[in-house]
């Protein structure tokens, strides 16, 4: 039986033990209900997996021995970047997700023209949080042992400036993936909210180097888009193949 995989962000050692937070205790004790001396897997971000024994398990707080460092999949040699207008609550959560699922090493929420999720200070950090603990639970579930990284949420412009080149989906584009030019390096995903990139930022986007490209004669949602497009992504240049 597979182990479940707990995220912390302590430095882990064989034969060390660690007090697990808050989030990870009530998981393991309200929706596992595992108890003292069961076997999980903990990991920090570092590339590896340990093995560990919970040495306590209850409501009070949990506990875990570190045992073995054990053998974990390599992340994809493909780094991708995804820059992803923000839109409403569950969507952008899934999207999220599954962008995760599919490899992506970082992701940028981005604040375009039709983006209907306005953020003042206070929501930006509230929503930074709730995002990294989506990130962090898709991590648990897919075995990814390295956390992509989550930047701030940025005007559009100023990501375009930072990343220069990159693809972006647009129904209406003339090219495809399969005709667009395999990346040389990390690759630059720009996909806009919903209502899509207006006519004028996909014009910026161009000019910054970005190439448009469409993933068939369907309009995707916003939280579908990311998946296929990811999806196909890894199955032309990643290690879907």
């Amino acid at each position: 039986m597979r182990l479940s995989r707990i995220h912390t962000t302590q430095a882990l050692a064989p034969g060390g033990e660690v007090v697990l937070d808050e989030r990870a205790c009530r998981y393991l004790t309200q929706a596992l209900r595992l108890r003292t001396g069961q076997s999980i897997v903990l990991f920090n971000g570092d590339g590896r997996d340990y093995a560990a024994e919970l040495t306590r398990c209850d409501r009070r707080g949990c506990s875990a021995r570190i045992g073995d460092v054990l053998s974990t999949e390599p992340e994809t040699a493909l780094p991708i970047h995804l820059g992803i207008g923000i839109s409403r609550g569950e969507r952008m959560d899934f999207a999220i997700q599954k962008s995760v699922e599919l490899g992506v090493q970082a992701l940028t929420p981005l604040l375009t023209i039709r983006s209907v999720v306005q953020l003042t200070l206070e929501r930006r950090d509230k929503r930074m949080e709730h995002w990294r603990g989506v990130i962090v639970s898709a991590c648990e579930q897919s075995g990814r042992s390295r956390v992509p990284v989550l930047h701030p949420p940025r005007a559009l412009d100023e990501w375009l400036t930072a990343q220069r080149t990159g693809l972006m989906l647009y129904h209406k584009a003339a090219n495809t993936l399969a005709t667009a030019a395999p990346p040389d390096g990390e690759l630059n995903l720009l996909i806009g909210p919903e209502g899509g990139l207006s006519e004028g930022e996909r014009g910026l986007a161009i000019r910054s180097g970005f190439t448009d490209v469409r993933l068939g004669p369907r309009v995707l949602r916003t939280e579908t888009a990311p998946l296929a497009a990811l999806a196909a992504i890894q199955v032309l240049w990643g290690d879907f193949r």
